[in-house]
């Protein structure tokens, strides 16, 4: 079976990446193996490295959804920071027949000013295939909705709302043919067992959406929920977000402002949904952590 490695970031899930991802697929028996290297965002006073690690996972677990249905064998690590480390470790592991590598436009690309096509062609002698990827310009081929949630992660409202906003978008005619969610679960303090608690909110809020048939992945974020959703729209091209919160009276993200802060931060619409936990016993076992 031929084998070709894709290294792509933050282009990855861009048409013309799928597109010759297909083509490939349709020309014979052929194995995908993905590399995307972590991306450090440049708000917070303190960068987590399991938040970094985690929003380069998202995009694996994206890009595997957008290929799986339609029968393409892909599988693929999350890589070093470094992009060409990142290929060489992968070669180092299994040497593929090919590479495809995808990047912004040379104005936007730091992979093209470190000419790093040039130098993974001299290090591996394989050839290279460079597909360019201008989202600004061409968008991607599915909606993605940021959600923003913590302890109302499970409540009952959030998810009838999402399953709603994927119902009312339709079918898409490209990628993954329907509505994508990235969510983002913020540490709550400092202490030793936030992360833990960050990630079973998050694992529960994932599972109630994959047993509504809804496409999402998420990491853990700042323990600020501002940093947190800012760092998530610098890491993820969204056309919208949706912020959980608890009623006005008992939200600390209410009291902070934290809705109208992100609608000035951000041109993607930005939506919010109360989830009253008291009043909605399903949502008690999130809440708990």
């Amino acid at each position: 079976m031929k084998e070709l490695l894709v290294v792509a970031n933050r282009t990855l899930g861009g048409k013309k990446l799928l597109d010759a991802v297909r083509a490939r697929a349709a020309s014979g028996d052929v194995r995908f193996r993905l590399i995307v290297p972590q991306s450090k965002p440049s708000t917070g006073l303190v960068i987590y490295d399991d938040a970094v690690r985690e929003s380069a996972q998202v995009r694996v677990d994206l890009a595997l959804s957008a290929v799986s249905p339609e029968g393409i064998d892909a599988r693929g690590p999350v890589g070093d920071p470094d992009p060409f480390l990142a290929t060489m470790d992968a070669l180092a592991e299994r040497r593929p027949d090919e590479i495809i590598l995808s990047t912004h436009p040379a104005t936007h690309s730091g992979w093209l000013r470190r000419d790093l096509i040039e130098r993974i062609q001299n290090a591996s002698g394989l050839p290279v295939e460079h597909i360019v990827t201008d989202l600004e310009q061409e968008g991607l081929p599915f909606k993605v909705t940021l959600v923003i949630a913590s302890k109302t992660s499970s409540g009952e409202e959030l998810l009838e709302h999402l399953q709603k906003k994927a119902a009312d978008g339709g079918t898409q005619p490209e990628g993954l043919g329907r509505h994508v969610f990235i969510a983002v679960i913020p540490l709550q303090d400092g202490s030793g067992t936030a992360p833990r608690e960050a990630r079973a909110r998050l694992a529960a809020m994932l599972d109630r959406l994959h047993a509504a048939e809804l496409i999402g992945s998420g990491m853990i974020g700042d323990p600020d929920p501002y940093t947190a959703a800012i760092n998530a729209l610098e890491l993820f091209r969204v056309d919208d977000v949706v912020i959980s919160t608890l009623p006005n009276e008992r939200s600390g993200w209410m009291r902070t402002n934290l809705i109208e802060r992100i609608r000035h931060a951000t041109s993607a619409k930005v939506e919010h949904v109360v989830v009253d936990l008291q009043a909605n016993t399903t949502a008690a076992p999130a809440a708990a952590g």
